[in-house]
C-alpha cells in the first residue's frame, strides 16, 4: 500500500511539523470528538486520557505509519499495526468509528497548524489516515471473523466462581460463562476486556491477561490494584474490581485477543517480567509445562518485595514439571527472602540483564513497565540476542511506536 507520489512529497515535507505538534493535535482531536460523540467516552480508557498517554500513543502511531509509507521508518511497522488491531478488536471498534475519528483528527490538524494546512496538505494527510484506517479495518475484520464475533455482539456475561488473593494488591478471578456457552479458544499470552459499570454511572473497559493456559474450562484473570502516586488518582476499574468483585458476581467480558503469544517450535524460552507483567508469563509457563515439558525455560521476575510477587510459589510448582527450569527474582526490598531452593534465586535491586540466563537460540518475552522493558531489551541486545527474538507485551498505550528501545 503506497502513498501517491504527490502526497508522499507533501507528507515528507510536513512530517516534522506534525511530529512536533503531535500531542497538541491529538489533544484537540480527543476534546472535539468527545464533545460531539460523548458515547465514545465509554470506549476509551479515561485514565490514559487523563495522563496524556493515549494522545502520545496516537500521535506516535500516525507519524510512525507516515514514515513507514515513506520508507523512512526506523522499525518495522507491521507489529505495531497488529497490536493496535488486536486492542481495537478487544474493545469492539467498528468501521464506522474510523469515519468519526478521521473527520475530527483532520479538523484538529487544521486547528493546531493553522494556515500551514493548505488543501493539498490536508488531502495528503487524509490519504495517510485512510491508508492506515483501511489496513486496521481489514485486520480487525479478520480478527472478528476468527473469534466468531462482531463489534455489535462482542460481550458475554461471565460468572466469578473463585477469588484468590495472590499478593499485596493482586487478586485472581476465575470466570465461567454465565450464559451456558463454551469457553472460547485462546492462546497463552492473550487477554480479554472486562467492561464494568462504575458507581458514577460511567462504563469503562480494561484488558486483563488470562493468567493460566487454555483447557481448564474457565478464564483466570489476575488484577493488580493501581494506586495513584505523585497526585495521580487510583485506577478506577482495578479499584472497583478489588473492592466489589466477589464470587457469584457476573462480569461483562469480551473474547480473547492479543498478538504476543507463544512462538511455535521447541527453542528455549526466557520470560522476563515485572509487577503484574508476570500474568502472561504464567500462562506461557503453564502451557509449556502441560504440552512440552522438555522445553527449557528461564523465568526472571522483578517486584517491590516478596510480598508483592504474585505467583511466586505457583511458578516454582509449575516449573518443577519442566526438564530444565531456572527461576530468578529481583526485589527492591528483598527483606529476609532466602535462596533456600524452594523458590526463586533472589537478587536485590533492579533486574540486571547481564545475569539473566540466556540458553542458545532462546525466544525472549518481556512484560512490565516500559522503562523496565527498554532497559532489559537494550541489555539483551548488547549480549547478542537478535531483535526478532525479543517480543514484548505492553499494558496500556504502546508508546514504543514512537520511541523504540535503544538497539545499541
Amino acid at each position: 500500500m503506497l502513498l501517491s507520489a504527490e502526497s508522499a512529497e507533501i507528507v515528507r515535507a510536513t512530517v516534522p511539523a506534525v511530529r512536533a505538534h503531535g500531542s497538541e493535535i491529538t489533544g484537540e482531536f480527543y476534546a472535539s470528538m468527545f464533545t460531539a460523540h460523548p458515547e465514545l467516552l465509554d470506549l476509551f480508557n479515561r485514565g490514559n486520557q487523563a495522563t496524556g498517554e493515549q494522545r502520545q500513543a496516537l500521535a506516535a502511531s500516525v507519524v510512525a505509519f507516515a514514515e513507514h509509507l515513506l520508507g523512512e521508518g526506523s522499525t518495522p511497522f507491521e507489529p505495531v499495526l497488529a497490536r493496535i488491531a488486536h486492542k481495537h478488536a478487544a474493545l469492539g471498534v467498528s468501521p464506522v468509528q474510523y469515519t468519526i475519528v478521521g473527520r475530527h483528527l483532520m479538523t484538529a490538524v487544521g486547528t493546531v497548524l493553522g494556515a500551514a494546512v493548505t488543501p493539498a496538505v490536508a488531502a495528503a494527510w487524509d490519504e495517510v489516515y485512510w491508508l492506515f484506517g483501511c489496513l486496521l479495518v481489514a485486520e480487525e475484520a479478520r480478527l472478528y471473523q476468527q473469534a466468531g464475533v462482531s463489534p455489535d455482539h462482542l460481550w458475554r456475561p461471565w460468572l466469578i466462581v473463585n477469588r484468590v488473593v495472590e499478593a499485596e494488591d493482586t487478586v485472581s478471578l476465575s470466570l465461567e460463562p454465565a450464559d451456558g456457552g463454551p469457553v472460547p479458544a485462546f492462546l497463552p499470552g492473550q487477554y480479554v476486556s472486562v467492561a464494568v459499570e462504575l458507581p458514577d454511572g460511567s462504563r469503562q473497559p480494561r484488558q486483563y491477561t488470562v493468567s493460566e493456559a487454555p483447557g481448564r474450562g474457565s478464564l483466570r484473570l489476575t488484577i493488580r490494584r493501581v494506586r495513584g502516586v505523585g497526585g495521580a488518582p487510583d485506577g478506577m476499574v482495578s479499584t472497583y474490581l478489588h473492592e466489589s468483585a466477589k464470587e457469584g458476581m457476573v462480569l461483562t467480558v469480551g473474547p480473547p485477543f492479543g498478538d504476543v503469544t507463544l512462538a511455535p517450535g521447541r527453542s528455549p524460552l526466557v520470560l522476563v517480567s515485572a509487577g503484574v507483567g508476570i500474568t502472561p508469563m504464567m500462562a506461557l509457563l503453564d502451557h509449556v509445562a502441560r504440552t512440552a515439558p522438555e522445553r527449557e525455560v528461564v523465568l526472571a521476575h522483578a517486584d517491590r518485595s516478596p510480598a508483592s510477587h504474585a505467583f511466586r510459589d505457583e511458578a516454582a510448582k509449575v516449573g518443577s514439571r519442566l526438564r530444565s527450569f531456572r527461576h530468578l527474582a529481583w526485589y527492591e526490598a528483598p527483606g529476609d527472602a532466602a535462596n533456600d531452593g524452594s523458590g526463586p534465586e533472589v537478587h536485590a535491586g533492579l533486574v540486571d540483564p547481564e545475569l539473566v540466563p540466556l540458553p542458545d537460540g532462546a525466544q525472549v518475552y518481556l512484560c512490565g513497565p516500559l522503562p523496565f522493558m527498554r532497559a532489559v531489551r537494550t541489555g539483551l541486545l548488547r549480549r547478542g540476542v537478535p531483535a526478532d527474538r525479543i517480543r514484548y507485551e505492553v499494558f496500556g498505550p504502546d508508546l514504543w511506536a514512537g520511541a523504540p528501545p535503544t538497539d545499541g
